[in-house]
């Protein structure tokens, strides 16, 4: 662990020693954040009322002096069409990213006789996290306000009916923004799969995903997003820097570590069986982010268009900084470069897509595709774990350079839009407030996934045997393989 800290101070200075000034217009529109108020154009305001009139003749003296004019009264929550059909659409694409792109991105990474594990695995956890959503999740992130977890109020999702509207989003109906949400807590736990890969026992998957899903993602995603403790401290993470990258990322390092090393590792070569797959796995990663980001504005407004644009324009950036950074170590561009600094790209544009401007989100594409790039190579030698599909080198790492940038990008002077506060946004605060959350993500999900991890081992045991590893995982573990001769 003191290998991790080190490098990560030395990945924070690094950090800090590249980020670039580059000004550009503010854009037009301000984006809204998944805890903000509903934003103004979601509903026209309700006319402000005539001068109340005296109602009884007997009224206390002290109704006289009150003020003539009524408060305005607040807009009506109304159900936009609109905004309702951006929303189911950008949880439809949220799903695809998960099955099958990421389940098509990781199966392609790993050999062929472990192919049908990663594929379960994936599917299974979607499965089972969607329902645990429903039935305890929602209402422990998105109900209540404690400063780690929300209240039971919606239990089973108990008071939500079809014409229920959301109380964040009241554009659009509850059950809509329920389901958006499950697919966000599903796929932050099949993102872990990928550290662990080709050794770890099915059943002990299970237990882990179940347990750090309800200690560590539920109340992330209410202190980010749901009115804890880092929403009221100010940090900014539009879609899910800290809630899902961080937060994966340094679970699947301590799964990494506790797993251990497969067989082999360091002394043959355990390369990918089908790249193909992985292209097609990124790319649906690639387009199904699009309603990651962009549907975590919540609306079909400026601010989706906002985290559009900057998806595509961060996404291309990374994938150009990490195949020249590739091209200039190894000599040649290689397609799992290009697959993986994509991917790169949109971890790191995630919890800035709706506060920054296109040109910010270059450079931060930029930024990430180099430092990702030396994430799974100079960085993962130097943590000595067998992070197969290097989850932490991508997704923690550049969840770490996006949450961090988004403080210095969202500043209107370099064509950000101000974060939640723009009258008052300060980039240093910002920035300050940005390194907490990203400190507090890592030792609250790197804690809990150690006793996760620790608690399946007792149950069931980690790891597979030798023997069974050897042989692979789909026929030992499944019963089945991915090909036949």
């Amino acid at each position: 662990m003191k290998k991790l800290f080190a490098s990560l101070l030395l990945g924070v200075g690094l950090l800090a020693s590249t980020v670039p000034a580059l000004a550009q217009t503010a854009p037009a529109s301000e984006p809204a954040s998944m805890t903000a108020s509903a934003p103004a154009d979601k509903a026209a305001p309700a006319p402000a009322p005539e001068a109340a009139k005296p109602v009884a003749a007997a009224a206390p003296a002290a109704a006289a002096s009150a003020p003539a004019e009524a408060a305005p009264a607040a807009p009506v929550p109304k159900l936009d069409s609109g905004d309702t059909a951006w929303m189911l659409t950008s949880t439809l694409l949220v799903i695809l990213m998960v099955i099958p792109g990421l389940a098509l991105f990781y199966g392609g990474l790993a050999r062929s006789k472990n192919m049908l594990s990663v594929l379960v695995q994936v599917f299974v956890i979607f499965a089972l996290m969607t329902v645990l959503w429903a039935v305890y999740g929602y209402s422990l992130a998105f109900s209540g306000e404690g400063q780690f977890f929300g209240n039971l109020d919606r239990l089973f999702l108990k008071g939500i009916a079809p014409d229920t509207l959301s109380t964040l989003l009241p554009t659009i109906p509850e059950y809509v923004f329920v389901a958006f949400q499950s697919t966000f807590a599903a796929i932050t736990v099949a993102l872990i799969v990928g550290s662990f890969a080709e050794r770890i026992k099915f059943s002990a998957v299970l237990i882990f995903s179940v347990l750090w899903f309800t200690f560590s993602y539920i109340p992330m995603a209410h202190m980010v997003w749901g009115g804890g403790l880092l929403g009221k401290d100010g940090a900014l993470d539009f879609a899910g820097g800290t809630v899902v990258h961080i937060n994966a990322g340094i679970a699947g390092l301590v799964g990494a570590y506790m797993v251990g090393k497969r067989i082999g590792f360091g002394k043959e070569a355990l390369t990918p069986h089908s790249l193909t797959l992985t292209m097609l796995g990124a790319s649906l990663l690639w387009v199904g982010w699009f309603g990651f980001n962009a549907g975590s504005a919540g609306a079909a407004n400026g601010a989706a268009g906002l985290a559009f644009i900057n998806t595509t324009l961060a996404t291309g950036a990374a994938t150009l900084s990490w195949l020249a950074g590739e091209a200039l170590h190894k000599g040649k561009a290689s397609m799992l470069g290009a697959a993986s600094g994509a991917v790169a790209g949109l971890v790191a544009v995630t919890p800035a897509a709706g506060f920054v401007g296109p040109m910010g989100s270059i450079v931060m594409g930029l930024i990430a595709g180099v430092v990702c790039l030396w994430g799974v190579g100079g960085l993962k030698r130097m943590l000595g774990a067998d992070d197969a599909f290097d989850v932490f080198g991508v997704h923690g790492v550049g969840g770490i350079i996006g949450a961090i940038l988004t403080g210095v990008f969202a500043a209107q002077s370099l064509g950000g839009t101000g974060g939640l506060t723009p009258d008052t946004f300060a980039m240093g605060a910002q920035v300050l407030i940005q390194i907490k959350s990203v400190l507090i993500t890592l030792v609250w999900s790197s804690v809990v996934a150690f006793i996760s991890y620790k608690i399946a081992d007792l149950l069931v045991g980690l790891r597979v045997t030798e023997e069974a590893e050897r042989e692979g995982l789909d026929i030992t573990s499944h019963g089945e393989t991915a090909y036949t001769r």
